[in-house]
């Protein structure tokens, strides 16, 4: 067992509760029960963990990354960077997509021209292909693909790209994908069906490639509400739930017909302000309700009170009940490019009141903070928390809390001045939210796709670039770890908590929990198995 990662099964009597039998099931159809729906079947329409999460099933990359995201050969057997600026990926021979056609090199190539460009779209592949320049088919098994400077994230960075073929995709729209005309993969499992909101029905690929799946239908079943999570568990109506509700998570230990699985997450929740209006600010305004001239958050005196007024463990202990930990950057201790030199920042509201003061703000000003409240776990109870201990040094807070599906979309547009937002660095290390999050918005060059608030800073660029093309390992995580601590010293983003996966199951089953949070069918599996 990993040493970050613990499995729960306790065996003590849940006293007081009184819990339906559980269902009887067909012995190879699985459900899961997921928090959060995923808005598009295709696997290139949005960069967001349940899109990504469902495309794993259906679709295979390059390269695949394992419960503790170490790379691991996927469609590509293996690869080398035969010059500084060239990769080379061989192909697995021999695989299939789900209707029988041979997967080659040229579906790879089509994959990667259309990944970061899908019409209507916010994508956010893009930044994971940024430095690529060609793509060199060299024979139906080998590809090259050539980069702008020595790049040593390529492969990891593919690991985010799914493989799509030409012949049913070229030229399809992300409706097409959705129907299932087009979603035709070589993952483990087949498209069958998919209701937006409500769930996506697969099948087993018995043509696939890995080792064979036990299961011969999957459902994933979106169940926001967290009660409901829970109760479909208990009641053996779900085989697996994700985000376990914190409220929850001390019976379901005690329940000996549940397994509680958890390990540590890369998940970081944070506040983003908006940096990308100079003057008025939507929903910030003096106390009388008139907007302010100037964008408050601009100031770097105005971002650290906002810091210092928030009790990061007052957030992870009561509203997070422990499953979360105080954070001061985006990477928990232990994981690479995580800098020892930058410590979560204090509590200090005296503090905080005197920068504001200094600001020109010594009465503070108004704001609404908005918030998603069916994406994370108690997100929209995190802004509410945050909301007061800002209120509490001058900043009086509303909270705006709204469906996923809609905030996002208005985050996008840069239609909030603070969002509370999170961001998974599946990769593994610090350049992904370097790029992705903080990196200056730039379409051509692809960076800053997930950067809704519209910080820039050329010397965070600069220190990104310099790491992204560092092939030795040490010498990067230094040059990473500088990064780190300059966006932290210009409180770019404003860092809260970073979140400890569960995952619940009914008894006799055992599922990997993984960093970057994805329920995956392919990591459940019997107990005796």
């Amino acid at each position: 067992m990993p040493p970050l990662a613990r499995t729960l099964l306790w065996a003590l009597p849940l006293a007081g509760l009184a819990i339906p039998a559980m269902a009887q099931r067909a012995p190879d159809a699985l459900t899961i029960g997921v928090a959060a729906p995923a808005t598009s079947v295709d696997p290139h329409f949005f960069n967001a963990a349940p899109n990504a999460q469902l495309a794993a099933h259906v679709f295979s990359r390059l390269v695949e990354r394992d419960a503790l995201v170490r790379l691991q050969p996927g469609l590509a057997e293996r690869w080398r960077a035969v010059a500084p600026t060239v990769w080379e990926f061989r192909l697995r021979p021999g695989v299939l997509w789900h209707d029988g056609h041979a997967f080659t090199a040229d579906d790879v190539a089509f994959s990667l021209a259309r990944a970061p460009n899908v019409p209507n779209s916010p994508s956010g592949y893009g930044s994971f292909l940024r430095m690529v320049t060609q793509v060199e088919v060299v024979d139906p098994l080998t590809l090259r693909l050539h980069t702008r400077q020595p790049h040593a994230l390529l492969p990891t960075e593919l690991g985010y790209i799914a493989i799509i073929a030409r012949h049913a995709a070229q030229g399809a729209t992300t409706e097409e994908f959705n129907s299932g005309r087009a979603a035709i993969g070589t993952g483990p499992y087949r498209f069958v069906s998919h209701t937006a909101n409500d769930r996506t029905e697969l099948a087993r690929n018995d043509g696939y490639f890995g080792p064979r799946e036990p299961w011969a239908r999957v459902s994933l079943r979106f169940l926001g509400n967290d009660a409901a999570r829970t109760a479909a568990l208990l009641a053996g109506d779900a085989d697996l739930i994700d985000q376990v509700p914190t409220a929850d998570l001390a019976r379901l230990k005690q329940d000996a017909r549940v397994g509680v699985f958890e390990i540590q997450g890369l998940r970081l929740i944070f506040l983003q302000p908006d940096f990308s209006h100079e003057g008025p600010l939507p929903f910030v305004t003096d106390h009388a309700g008139q907007p302010l001239p100037a964008n408050p958050f601009r100031d770097l005196r105005v971002r650290r009170a906002l810091s210092l007024g928030i009790d990061r463990a007052a957030l992870a202990g009561r509203v997070m009940e422990g499953a979360a930990q105080p954070a001061g950057q985006w990477l928990p201790p232990g994981v690479y490019s995580h800098d020892p030199g930058t410590p979560v920042p204090p509590f200090d509201p005296a503090a905080a009141r005197r920068l504001l003061a200094d600001a020109g703000f010594p009465e503070g000003f108004r704001l609404t903070l908005h918030s998603p409240n069916d994406r994370y776990p108690n997100d929209a109870r995190i802004a509410q928390a945050v909301a007061q201990m800002w209120s509490r040094i001058g900043i009086r807070t509303e909270v705006a809390a709204l469906p996923w599906a809609s905030f996002s979309a208005r985050a996008a547009r840069q239609e909030f001045a603070m969002r509370l937002a999170g961001w998974g660095s599946s990769t593994g290390e610090a350049s992904y939210l370097l790029a992705n999050v903080l990196g200056s918005y730039d379409p051509a060059a692809r960076r800053g796709a997930a950067n809704a608030g519209r910080y820039s800073n050329p010397a965070l660029d600069a220190l990104t670039d310099r790491a992204t093309a560092t092939l030795d390992p040490l010498e990067r995580e230094a040059v990473l770890r500088q990064a780190v601590h300059l966006a932290s010293e210009e409180v770019a983003l404003i860092p809260l908590l970073h979140l400890v996966n569960a995952w619940a199951a009914r008894a006799g089953l055992r599922y990997d929990a993984r960093m970057d949070e994805r329920s995956l069918a392919m990591g459940l599996r019997r107990a005796e198995q």
